[in-house]
């Protein structure tokens, strides 16, 4: 007999070892659309190669705004990177995780990212090793400094009307120093 478990969860998309894995289609904001639908984001994720490509093309996605494949990109390289470089990789995936948040529209999870970001990105400066050979460190400061300051504008509970119209917060300073190219 099904349990009433199984059948809730039964038309959704499973690998070959029962789990759910969701092929559903996504807007370009990661949001998931019914199969079919024609709003359907026709851009790619790219695959994960290297950490130093990855970061090229999430600043390419960041430019572009895909802020959501920008997330999938770097959490890739977040996974992949070495114990003592993961967590700057793992703030780039919360920093274009938060962006996703305030162009969908939720400046408080957007907030809050950013802030989780920032957090990571100054742990990362402060830890020995902790900054990965494709980045540097005056980029990782300029990064953790844009982090916290769009958490705070976010979070402030006096300035609602900077809560408003988050679209500002796609314009993201570039991931690569000066120098690296796109």
């Amino acid at each position: 007999m099904t349990s009433p478990h199984h059948r809730e969860h039964a038309g959704r998309d499973r690998d070959i070892d029962g789990r759910a894995r969701n092929q559903r289609p996504r807007d370009c904001l990661g949001r998931p659309l019914p199969h079919g639908d024609e709003r359907e984001c026709g851009h790619s994720i790219p695959g994960f190669v290297s950490a130093a490509q990855a970061l090229r093309d999430a600043d390419a996605l960041l430019a572009t705004g895909h802020p959501f494949h920008a997330h999938e990109l770097l959490e890739d390289a977040w996974k992949a990177a070495p114990a003592n470089e993961a967590q700057a990789w793992r703030a780039l995936a919360q920093l274009a995780v938060g962006v996703t948040h305030a162009a969908r529209g939720n400046p408080t999870g957007a907030g809050r990212l950013l802030g989780r970001a920032a957090a990571n990105l100054a742990g990362s400066l402060d830890a020995a090793g902790g900054v990965p050979p494709e980045l540097d460190r005056e980029r990782l400061a300029a990064l953790r400094r844009w982090c916290g300051e769009r958490a705070v504008e976010l979070s402030a509970r006096e300035a609602l009307e900077t809560r408003k119209g988050a679209a500002r917060w796609l314009v993201v300073p570039r991931l690569a120093g000066p120098g690296a190219e796109l």
